[in-house]
């Protein structure tokens, strides 16, 4: 119980977190300085509070969804585990919705996805985000190419045949017209981004699944700039006047 508890009480402060971020892009806030300011908090701390597109990996996933089935067989309805389940599992939709308010239809539209592995520094693609990205973007007509910088062996037994896994971060951004941060690896942060636009087509949509990127240098070099719950008056003003 013990385990469980920990590994479902994290989960927890990342899907609330997504909640308030949805929240922010609908009343105009900004996540980043809620997230901050709430944090300041010594009751509740930083740690676990950055919106992106939720969590993955081997055991955060495994243990809430254990904990959740472990009350139900046990005559309990757990709402709250349940909900943070959902919460995680709408998070991966985001990219695809931003992309569809663009686009309208992504049929063959050129996707460029930064990140295969569920968080930096690892190989490990268990219940990784990007994966059901991927399969969104293919089973809407998308064109994908996908890069990470240790993952791609584990990865590609799951991902759809027709994407094209490349070599490098710029070589996935060659000729694409949008482009996906699924896992904040620091050589995606710290990509040229001036060349990132010569190499990129237009409209030069980016989504920062993980709001790690400078979003405001991005509107000033022509990048069309969305993150999570990043879309309060600062961000629109920038974003508009481009």
């Amino acid at each position: 119980m013990i385990k469980y508890t920990a590994n479902a009480f994290l989960p927890t402060k990342i899907s609330f977190i997504n909640e308030i971020a949805s929240l922010c892009d609908r009343v105009g806030a900004n996540i980043d300085a809620v997230a901050q300011g709430v944090g300041l908090d010594t009751r509740i701390g930083p740690s676990f509070l950055k919106a992106g597109l939720g969590y993955g990996g081997s055991c955060f996933p495994k243990d809430t969804r254990a904990l959740e089935f472990l009350s139900s067989v046990k005559g309990y309805n757990c709402e709250l585990l349940r909900a943070v389940i959902n919460v995680n599992n709408r998070q991966r939709l985001l990219p695809i919705q931003a992309l569809q308010e663009v686009f309208e239809s992504l049929k063959g539209v050129k996707v460029a996805l930064l990140g295969l592995a569920f968080k930096p520094n690892t190989d490990d693609v268990r219940e990784a985000p990007a994966l059901d990205i991927v399969r969104l973007l293919v089973e809407l007509g998308a064109k994908v190419q996908a890069y990470d910088p240790k993952a791609m062996e584990n990865a590609r037994s799951s991902l759809p045949k027709n994407v094209i896994l490349c070599n490098s971060a710029l070589e996935a951004l060659e000729g694409v017209q949008a482009m996906i941060l699924v896992t904040e690896w620091q050589e995606f942060t710290d990509l040229p981004w001036k060349k990132v636009a010569e190499l990129m087509a237009e409209p030069r949509v980016i989504f920062d699944g993980r709001n790690a990127l400078d979003g405001h240098e991005l509107m000033r070099l022509g990048f069309k700039y969305q993150g999570v719950g990043r879309s309060g008056p600062r961000w629109r003003r920038i974003s508009e006047s481009q």
